[in-house]
């Protein structure tokens, strides 16, 4: 806490705004959008790279939520005062930073990939201030984000070598052991007897993210096999048509996250269920429906040639 009252008195409204912007690109909408640009654009094996890293580390970051139960800096000293700008989307535990955990694991998978030594500085950079928005902001702790971005990181050189080899047998077991994973997370979380004094809004969110993350597996997993066998996608092509590509495929994925939720809440009635089928539907449509699209965008490179 020292620490975050020693920036605290450093404030001011210029850094405020500044680091309130940096924040956000630690946010989970940023991350899905990188994987999915890499993915369809650049090389499939470094979207399903960063995918993975961005998958696995949020489970684990829910479940170390649930599982140490640390508040917020200012539950912790009710004299410390945040940037009151952080606070709506600073929900739930502390510990660890989900913000650091999706950055860390996003920008280290792209740095590990790159060949450009701006991208690698960019991403350096990019690494140290998204956790340090976090302490600026006053919304994490050193502990929260110093293990967050040690997890990401241990996560982005680990996975690396089975996605940099191709190795489908490594491949399909890592997805395995991912899958397990979440379900183990899930079980804990629905029957480990939590204390009464539990926050019920970080419960039922990770347990929710946990239904999310196992559609997105099932649908990355089912892609990765369908365009192996059959669909095997190129991602080049002109930029502009890239471009076009990349923002006619956002458009559906956007409307299937947010127009199915309310007709599969009404259909299933299980909410948890439901987020995971919807998100199972947004990763086949982006994995596996889109990429069929992907011969025309090819063809134009190969006519203008």
């Amino acid at each position: 806490m020292d620490f975050l009252k020693f920036l605290q008195g450093l404030r001011n409204p210029f850094f405020d705004g500044f680091f309130s912007i940096i924040t956000y690109l630690g946010d989970e909408v940023l991350f899905m959008a990188t994987g999915l640009l890499l993915y369809w654009c650049i090389d499939k094996k470094k979207g399903y790279y960063i995918l993975s890293v961005g998958l696995i580390g949020t489970v684990i970051n829910q479940f170390l939520k649930l599982a140490f139960r640390i508040p917020r800096p200012w539950v912790q000293d009710p004299e410390f005062k945040i940037v009151e700008s952080a606070r709506e989307a600073a929900t739930g535990y502390s510990f660890p930073s989900g913000h650091t955990q999706s950055s860390v694991g996003m920008f280290s998978s792209i740095l590990i990939t790159a060949k450009k030594n701006w991208l690698k500085i960019v991403c350096i950079v990019l690494m140290v201030l998204v956790p340090f928005s976090r302490l600026y902001l006053g919304v994490h702790t050193l502990l929260d984000v110093g293990v967050s971005f040690i997890i990401a990181l241990i996560l982005a050189i680990g996975l690396y070598p089975v996605f940099n080899k191709e190795n489908k047998t490594a491949i399909r077991l890592l997805f395995t052991i991912m899958i397990l994973f979440d379900i183990c997370f899930l079980v804990y979380a629905h029957i480990y007897k939590f204390p009464s004094d539990i926050d019920m809004v970080n419960l039922t969110g990770g347990i929710t993210n946990g239904y999310k993350i196992m559609g997105c597996l099932i649908g990355l997993w089912c892609s990765y096999e369908i365009d192996s066998k059959f669909t095997k996608f190129k991602t080049d092509a002109p930029i502009h048509m890239q471009i076009l590509k990349f923002v006619l495929g956002i458009i559906p994925v956007v409307l299937i996250k947010s127009l199915l939720k309310s007709p599969l809440y009404a259909l299933i009635g299980n909410y948890y269920i439901a987020d995971s089928i919807r998100y199972l539907l947004i990763c086949l449509f982006a994995g596996t429906i889109w990429p069929m699209t992907f011969k025309y965008f090819n063809k134009t490179k190969k006519g203008n040639e």
